[in-house]
Protein backbone atom coordinates (compact mmCIF):
# COMPACT_ATOMS: atom_id res chain seq x y z
CA UNK A 1 0.00 0.00 0.00
CA UNK A 2 1.46 3.49 -0.66
CA UNK A 3 0.45 6.89 1.11
CA UNK A 4 -2.04 8.40 0.74
CA UNK A 5 -2.58 12.47 1.27
CA UNK A 6 -5.18 14.84 0.15
CA UNK A 7 -5.50 16.16 -3.49
CA UNK A 8 -3.93 19.41 -2.65
CA UNK A 9 0.17 19.95 -3.65
CA UNK A 10 2.11 22.00 -1.47
CA UNK A 11 5.47 24.01 -2.99
CA UNK A 12 8.49 21.84 -2.85
CA UNK A 13 10.30 21.12 0.34
CA UNK A 14 13.31 23.41 0.67
CA UNK A 15 16.72 22.82 -0.99
CA UNK A 16 19.91 22.30 1.23
CA UNK A 17 21.08 25.54 1.14
CA UNK A 18 17.09 26.81 3.09
CA UNK A 19 17.23 24.22 4.97
CA UNK A 20 20.36 25.50 6.10
CA UNK A 21 18.97 28.78 6.83
CA UNK A 22 16.08 27.68 8.68
CA UNK A 23 18.31 25.98 11.18
CA UNK A 24 20.43 29.37 11.14
CA UNK A 25 17.58 31.06 12.39
CA UNK A 26 15.56 28.84 14.27
CA UNK A 27 16.91 30.37 17.48
CA UNK A 28 15.68 33.83 16.79
CA UNK A 29 12.60 33.20 15.33
CA UNK A 30 11.99 31.19 19.11
CA UNK A 31 13.18 33.95 21.46
CA UNK A 32 11.50 36.60 19.44
CA UNK A 33 8.42 34.97 17.94
CA UNK A 34 6.81 35.59 14.71
CA UNK A 35 6.07 39.08 15.37
CA UNK A 36 8.93 40.08 16.84
CA UNK A 37 11.45 38.98 14.85
CA UNK A 38 12.26 41.03 11.75
CA UNK A 39 13.45 39.86 8.26
CA UNK A 40 16.24 42.15 9.60
CA UNK A 41 16.95 39.74 12.77
CA UNK A 42 16.69 36.91 10.63
CA UNK A 43 19.03 37.86 7.85
CA UNK A 44 21.46 38.98 10.52
CA UNK A 45 21.05 35.27 12.45
CA UNK A 46 21.58 33.91 9.04
CA UNK A 47 24.60 35.73 8.47
CA UNK A 48 23.31 37.21 5.39
CA UNK A 49 22.60 40.30 3.67
CA UNK A 50 18.72 41.72 4.04
CA UNK A 51 18.76 41.62 0.22
CA UNK A 52 20.15 38.13 -0.39
CA UNK A 53 18.20 36.67 2.67
CA UNK A 54 14.92 37.91 0.54
CA UNK A 55 16.33 35.82 -2.33
CA UNK A 56 15.35 32.47 -0.86
CA UNK A 57 12.85 33.64 1.89
CA UNK A 58 10.72 36.85 0.37
CA UNK A 59 8.33 36.92 3.61
CA UNK A 60 7.98 35.32 6.56
CA UNK A 61 5.05 33.61 5.70
CA UNK A 62 7.37 32.00 2.44
CA UNK A 63 9.37 30.85 6.07
CA UNK A 64 6.61 29.11 7.60
CA UNK A 65 5.52 27.29 4.31
CA UNK A 66 9.16 26.07 4.02
CA UNK A 67 9.41 24.64 7.82
CA UNK A 68 6.17 23.21 7.27
CA UNK A 69 7.47 21.28 3.71
CA UNK A 70 10.83 20.25 5.45
CA UNK A 71 8.71 18.50 8.64
CA UNK A 72 6.25 16.95 5.63
CA UNK A 73 8.91 15.15 3.91
CA UNK A 74 10.45 14.14 7.30
CA UNK A 75 7.04 12.72 8.26
CA UNK A 76 6.53 10.83 4.77
CA UNK A 77 9.84 9.00 5.29
CA UNK A 78 8.67 7.76 8.16
CA UNK A 79 5.49 7.36 7.17
CA UNK A 80 7.13 5.52 4.35
CA UNK A 81 8.87 3.01 6.49
CA UNK A 82 5.92 2.02 8.42
CA UNK A 83 3.55 1.43 5.61
CA UNK A 84 6.46 -0.85 3.90
CA UNK A 85 7.19 -2.84 7.61
CA UNK A 86 5.85 -5.94 8.21
CA UNK A 87 4.36 -4.77 11.40
CA UNK A 88 2.99 -1.10 10.37
CA UNK A 89 0.80 -0.91 13.70
CA UNK A 90 4.33 -1.85 15.94
CA UNK A 91 6.55 0.30 13.48
CA UNK A 92 3.97 3.32 13.94
CA UNK A 93 4.23 2.95 18.05
CA UNK A 94 8.06 3.31 17.59
CA UNK A 95 7.64 6.00 15.35
CA UNK A 96 4.98 7.92 17.72
CA UNK A 97 7.61 6.97 20.72
CA UNK A 98 10.52 9.17 19.46
CA UNK A 99 8.06 11.82 18.22
CA UNK A 100 6.71 12.00 22.15
CA UNK A 101 10.07 11.57 23.76
CA UNK A 102 12.61 13.34 21.33
CA UNK A 103 11.33 15.03 18.40
CA UNK A 104 8.98 17.16 20.50
CA UNK A 105 11.26 18.57 23.06
CA UNK A 106 13.54 19.40 20.47
CA UNK A 107 10.90 21.38 18.45
CA UNK A 108 8.08 22.31 20.30
CA UNK A 109 8.98 25.72 21.03
CA UNK A 110 9.13 26.39 17.21
CA UNK A 111 5.90 24.92 16.83
CA UNK A 112 4.37 26.52 19.55
CA UNK A 113 5.18 29.87 17.72
CA UNK A 114 4.30 28.86 14.68
CA UNK A 115 0.62 27.73 15.85
CA UNK A 116 -0.03 30.65 17.55
CA UNK A 117 0.91 32.73 14.33
CA UNK A 118 -1.30 30.74 12.58
CA UNK A 119 -4.07 32.00 14.99
CA UNK A 120 -3.47 35.22 13.25
CA UNK A 121 -2.50 34.95 9.42
CA UNK A 122 -4.71 32.90 7.53
CA UNK A 123 -1.27 32.68 5.25
CA UNK A 124 0.42 30.52 8.04
CA UNK A 125 -3.21 28.87 9.07
CA UNK A 126 -3.37 27.56 5.33
CA UNK A 127 0.81 25.95 5.96
CA UNK A 128 -0.08 24.13 9.34
CA UNK A 129 -3.66 22.81 8.01
CA UNK A 130 -2.16 21.48 5.00
CA UNK A 131 0.32 20.09 6.91
CA UNK A 132 -1.93 18.52 9.61
CA UNK A 133 -4.34 16.97 6.60
CA UNK A 134 -1.19 15.51 5.02
CA UNK A 135 -0.56 13.73 8.47
CA UNK A 136 -3.76 12.70 9.27
CA UNK A 137 -4.30 11.21 5.70
CA UNK A 138 -1.26 9.17 6.54
CA UNK A 139 -2.14 7.61 9.35
CA UNK A 140 -5.45 6.77 7.53
CA UNK A 141 -3.31 5.30 5.46
CA UNK A 142 -1.89 2.79 8.26
CA UNK A 143 -4.81 2.35 9.90
CA UNK A 144 -5.93 1.07 6.14
CA UNK A 145 -3.39 -1.58 5.94
CA UNK A 146 -4.30 -2.77 9.40
CA UNK A 147 -7.90 -3.69 9.30
CA UNK A 148 -8.01 -4.14 5.40
CA UNK A 149 -10.34 -1.39 4.34
CA UNK A 150 -10.41 0.90 1.80
CA UNK A 151 -8.38 3.96 2.36
CA UNK A 152 -11.72 6.07 1.84
CA UNK A 153 -13.26 3.98 4.49
CA UNK A 154 -10.71 4.03 7.12
CA UNK A 155 -10.60 7.13 7.15
CA UNK A 156 -14.05 8.15 7.37
CA UNK A 157 -14.10 5.19 10.64
CA UNK A 158 -10.84 6.23 11.81
CA UNK A 159 -10.77 9.91 11.25
CA UNK A 160 -11.44 11.00 14.86
CA UNK A 161 -9.66 8.45 16.05
CA UNK A 162 -6.36 10.34 13.79
CA UNK A 163 -6.96 13.22 14.59
CA UNK A 164 -6.79 12.69 18.68
CA UNK A 165 -3.81 11.28 17.95
CA UNK A 166 -2.18 14.52 15.97
CA UNK A 167 -3.71 16.78 18.49
CA UNK A 168 -2.19 15.01 21.75
CA UNK A 169 1.19 14.83 19.65
CA UNK A 170 0.92 18.63 19.18
CA UNK A 171 0.19 18.97 22.87
CA UNK A 172 3.11 17.22 24.54
CA UNK A 173 5.17 19.24 22.23
CA UNK A 174 3.82 23.02 22.99
CA UNK A 175 4.18 22.32 26.46
CA UNK A 176 6.76 24.48 28.40
CA UNK A 177 9.74 22.22 29.23
CA UNK A 178 9.53 23.25 33.11
CA UNK A 179 6.26 21.61 33.11
CA UNK A 180 7.12 18.36 31.33
CA UNK A 181 10.17 18.23 33.27
CA UNK A 182 7.50 18.58 36.63
CA UNK A 183 5.71 15.29 35.64
CA UNK A 184 7.91 12.02 34.21
CA UNK A 185 5.29 10.56 33.77
CA UNK A 186 3.59 12.67 31.02
CA UNK A 187 4.98 11.09 27.90
CA UNK A 188 4.06 7.07 28.97
CA UNK A 189 0.66 8.71 30.17
CA UNK A 190 0.15 9.87 26.66
CA UNK A 191 1.99 7.00 25.06
CA UNK A 192 -0.53 4.40 26.61
CA UNK A 193 -3.30 6.43 25.87
CA UNK A 194 -2.28 6.83 22.34
CA UNK A 195 -1.13 3.02 22.63
CA UNK A 196 -4.77 2.08 24.04
CA UNK A 197 -6.36 4.42 20.51
CA UNK A 198 -4.47 2.33 18.08
CA UNK A 199 -5.32 -1.00 19.93
CA UNK A 200 -9.17 -0.43 19.18
CA UNK A 201 -8.52 0.16 15.68
CA UNK A 202 -6.79 -3.13 15.48
CA UNK A 203 -9.65 -4.85 17.49
CA UNK A 204 -12.49 -3.28 15.75
CA UNK A 205 -14.77 -6.21 15.41
CA UNK A 206 -16.77 -3.92 13.14
CA UNK A 207 -13.95 -3.62 10.51
CA UNK A 208 -14.77 -6.44 8.08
Amino acid sequence: MTLQSPDFRLQAAPDARQSGILDAIRASFIEKGFDGASMQDLARAAGMSVGNFYRYFPSKDAIIAAIAMRDLADVEAEFATVIGSDDPLGMLRVVLRRYICETCRADGALWAEINAAGRRRPEVSVAVGQLESCIRSYLATVFAAVTGQPFAEAQRRYGSHALLILMMVQARGMLMPEAASEDRGLDELILRTIDRILDEIANDTSKA
